[in-house]
C-alpha cells in the first residue's frame, strides 16, 4: 500500500519515516528545489522527544539537542532575575529531556533518515483526484503520483486543505512580530544550560541552547502587519524596540547577524474539526497551525505522524475508516494546543495590559511549580504520554 505525502518539512518527513516503519510504501514530494527551514531553531519538547525517539531517532536527536537544565525569567530593565528553577521535576515526570535544536539540522535529520535521493523536490501540488480505489496528485510541471492515499503536509499555506475541508481559510495575524537567529553562546548574554527569557512591556527576548555551543535567541514585539522592515533594518529596529532594556539584551542585538535573522509576522489558523475527506488526511500546520507561544507546533506535526502511522496500521476495515479513527485522535488535542498557545500569546504580548502586569508580578513568586505543571499536562496529552 502506498501513501503519497505532500511536504517534506517536519510533518511529511516524520509521516514518512513513520509509514514505512509501520510497512507502508511512500513517495514525498516537495515543492521548493532546496530546503530552507523557516526560523533558525525549534522546541522539540518531551511529547515530540517520544515520537521522534520511536522513529529510530533517539541518537540523532541528542546529538543535536542543547542542554536546557534551567529556565529562567529577567526583568526586561534591570537584569535581574524573577525567577529560576530546573527543569528536573518536568523530565522527572514525563520521562525524557527537552531538546532545543537548530531547524535546519533537524530538517536535514529527518531527510537524510528517510533518504535524500528519495524526495522529489521541486514538485508543488495544484489539486488531487480520488478514484475508487486511489488517489492521484497533480503537479505544476504536469506530472502526476498515484498511490492509496494521500498525506496532506503542505504547510500553513496548504493548497490541499481547501479540498478536505470544502472552503477557504484564513491566517489570523497574531499581533506580533518575531526575529529570529544564532549566535555564539556567550555566558554575558545568558547560562550556556538554561532557557533565558528577558520579559517587559509586553516584549520578550529569548536566549536557548542549541549544540556546537549556540545560542538560539529570539526578539517579540507586538507591531501592526506589514511593516517595511526587513534584514537591513534588523539591528536599528531592534535597538529602537528595546530601548533601555537591559545590558545582555544590547550585547546580543550587537552580537547577531542581520543576514542570518529571520524577521516573521507570527499568524495562526481558527482550529477546525476536519482533518480528513476521503483518502486525504491533514497533518501538520494544514491541519493546525499555531503561533509558538507554547513550543507546540513541530510536535504536535510529530504527534500527527505518529499517531497517523498507528491508525493505518491497526485497522483493517478500510484506508478512509483508519483515517478518520486519525482525525477522531487528532482534533480535540490540537485544537487545544493551538488555543493554549493563543492564550500565552495575549498574555505574554500586553493584550490586555492588565493581565500581562499581573503575570510580570506572578513571576516574583513563581517557584517553578506552576510553570512546569502546565508544561507536564501539556506534553502529558500527547499520544505517548
Amino acid at each position: 500500500m502506498k501513501a503519497i505525502v505532500i511536504g517534506g518539512g517536519i510533518g511529511g518527513m516524520s509521516a514518512a519515516i513513520a509509514l514505512e516503519k509501520a510497512g507502508f510504501t511512500t513517495a514525498v514530494f516537495e515543492a521548493v528545489k532546496e530546503m530552507k527551514p523557516v526560523g533558525a531553531a525549534i522546541s522539540v519538547w518531551p511529547n515530540g522527544v517520544k515520537c521522534l525517539n520511536t522513529l529510530g531517532l533517539k541518537a540523532q536527536l541528542r546529538a543535536l539537542g542543547g542542554n536546557m537544565a534551567y529556565m529562567a525569567y529577567q526583568d526586561f530593565a534591570s537584569g535581574t532575575t524573577l525567577t529560576r528553577f530546573s527543569m528536573d521535576p518536568l523530565i522527572r515526570q514525563v520521562g525524557e529531556y527537552p531538546y532545543p535544536v537548530a531547524r535546519a539540522e533537524l530538517q536535514a535529520m529527518l531527510i537524510d533518515s528517510y533518504g535524500r535521493e528519495r524526495v522529489s523536490f521541486g514538485k508543488r501540488v495544484t489539486q488531487v483526484t480520488e478514484q475508487c480505489d486511489g488517489i492521484t496528485a497533480h503537479f505544476d510541471d504536469g506530472s502526476t503520483a498515484q498511490g492509496d492515499f494521500l498525506v496532506a503536509a503542505d504547510g500553513a499555506h496548504s493548497v490541499i486543505r481547501h479540498a478536505v475541508l470544502g472552503e477557504q481559510v484564513e491566517r489570523r495575524y497574531a499581533g506580533y512580530v518575531n526575529w529570529n537567529g544564532l549566535v555564539t553562546i556567550d555566558e554575558s548574554l545568558a547560562p550556556a544550560n538554561q532557557w533565558t527569557t528577558f520579559v517587559g512591556e509586553g516584549k520578550r527576548v529569548s536566549l536557548m541552547p542549541v549544540s556546537q555551543n549556540r545560542f538560539y535567541f529570539f526578539f517579540d514585539v507586538p507591531l501592526p502587519k506589514g511593516l517595511a522592515e526587513d534584514r537591513t533594518t534588523v539591528k536599528a529596529d531592534l535597538r529602537r524596540y528595546f530601548h533601555g532594556w537591559a545590558d545582555p539584551v544590547q550585547r546580543l542585538i550587537d552580537a547577531l547577524d542581520p543576514a542570518t535573522t529571520n524577521r516573521v509576522e507570527i499568524h495562526d489558523i481558527e482550529p477546525f474539526s476536519r482533518f480528513v475527506r476521503g483518502r486525504v488526511a491533514l497533518l501538520g500546520d494544514a491541519a493546525h497551525s499555531t503561533t509558538p507561544d507554547i513550543g507546540q507546533g513541530g510536535c504536535a506535526a510529530m504527534e500527527d505522524a505518529v499517531v497517523l502511522a498507528n491508525c493505518l496500521a491497526a485497522h483493517s476495515l478500510s484506508i478512509e475508516d483508519a483515517l478518520l479513527r486519525y482525525e477522531a485522535r487528532r482534533v480535540e488535542r490540537t485544537r487545544d494546543l493551538v488555543l493554549k498557545a493563543r492564550k500565552r500569546c495575549d498574555v505574554t504580548h500586553g493584550k490586555d495590559p492588565q493581565a500581562t502586569s499581573a503575570w510580570y508580578q506572578e513571576l516574583r513568586q513563581e517557584t517553578g511549580a506552576r510553570v512546569l505543571a502546565g508544561m507536564c499536562e501539556t506534553i502529558e496529552g500527547g499520544p505517548l504520554g
